[in-house]
């Protein structure tokens, strides 16, 4: 019998195609089928790594060339699919590192009960003030500070005038929200009869007491119209939002790091959530975030701001 393949007999099997079609089609099947076999090879030997092109064993979680992760890993708790360098899954939020204390970064061997360096416990830490068990340094719920390593860093950022200049900036904040803006120019009208009002009777009490020209002192709780209210807000704002741009985190070697820094620095009395250089997701801290080793900062949210925070999903 004769071979009818059409790369041992194209005439044979010609019927009506031009001769160098099937050449053509012949080159063809023929680099499809090399490259098919340099696949099963590649797949063989091992990974190759898509930061340095090094192939690796198979089954690698990191390159051993470059360091970097080259696979996928699954949650302990939950089976969710991670990154080979989180140490925190979003999807059950629970840290799942067992070989690296989470509050100060130091390797575990995985059966101390308390952390050797920093002495945290393994189990979690419960905040004294609202009651949620922690993994971190920091509360996640309220930020108070909850190993030594954090009170003593804590003391050092507010030594910092940037910081102090941004804690100065949120008070004013909260003062601000405590007053009431003018709503009506009827409304205010009558707050002006009422500063009138209070000079005439501040300036006869004081002619009663003997004083001719008596300097009233203007009052500390003056109202501000609705314009004027927004734009010192928003300059506070402004201000605030330069000042936690440079206060950035840069990507780091230890989470617990980058964890303890950005709690840190965060401005109280100012509605903050945290975005992270990973997926540059919104989080209501670091502390929910998978990987914050790579970084981020925290961003300021407006009273009726639609960004969702993915922490409270």
């Amino acid at each position: 019998m004769m071979n009818d393949d059409i790369t041992l007999n194209p005439e044979k099997t010609d019927r009506g195609m031009p001769q160098m079609q099937y050449q053509e089609l012949t080159m063809e099947r023929t680099d499809n089928l090399l490259q098919e076999q340099q696949m099963q090879m590649h797949a063989a030997e091992g990974v190759q790594c898509p930061h340095c092109g090094e192939m690796n064993e198979p089954g690698a979680i990191f390159c051993a060339s470059c360091g970097q992760p080259i696979g996928k890993t699954t949650c302990p708790n939950c089976g969710a699919e991670l990154d080979p360098d989180a140490d925190f899954c979003e999807t059950c939020r629970h840290y799942i590192r067992k070989d690296v204390c989470s509050f100060c970064g130091s390797h575990l061997s995985g059966n101390e009960a308390f952390c050797p360096e920093c002495g945290s416990p393994r189990g979690g830490i419960v905040c004294p003030v609202c009651h949620t068990l922690n993994d971190f340094s920091f509360c996640k719920q309220c930020g108070t500070p909850l190993t030594d390593e954090a009170h003593q860093l804590l003391e050092r950022m507010k030594q910092m005038p940037e910081f102090q200049e941004m804690q100065q900036l949120a008070s004013e904040l909260q003062q601000l929200d405590l007053t009431i803006p003018y709503s009506s120019e009827r409304e205010l009208l009558r707050d002006q009869r009422n500063v009138q009002l209070r000079e005439r009777v501040l300036t006869l009490l004081a002619q009663d007491r003997g004083v001719p020209n008596p300097v009233i002192p203007q009052s500390e709780h003056k109202r501000l119209s609705k314009e004027e209210y927004e734009a010192k807000k928003k300059e506070r704002l402004d201000k605030i939002s330069a000042i936690l741009d440079k206060m950035a985190q840069v990507p780091q070697p230890k989470p617990a790091q980058v964890r303890n820094y950005a709690m840190a620095c965060r401005p109280q009395g100012v509605r903050l959530a945290w975005e992270c250089n990973f997926k540059h997701a919104l989080h209501s801290s670091p502390c929910g975030c998978a990987k914050p080793q790579m970084g981020g900062k925290w961003v300021i949210l407006g009273k009726n701001t639609k960004k969702e925070i993915k922490d409270d999903k």
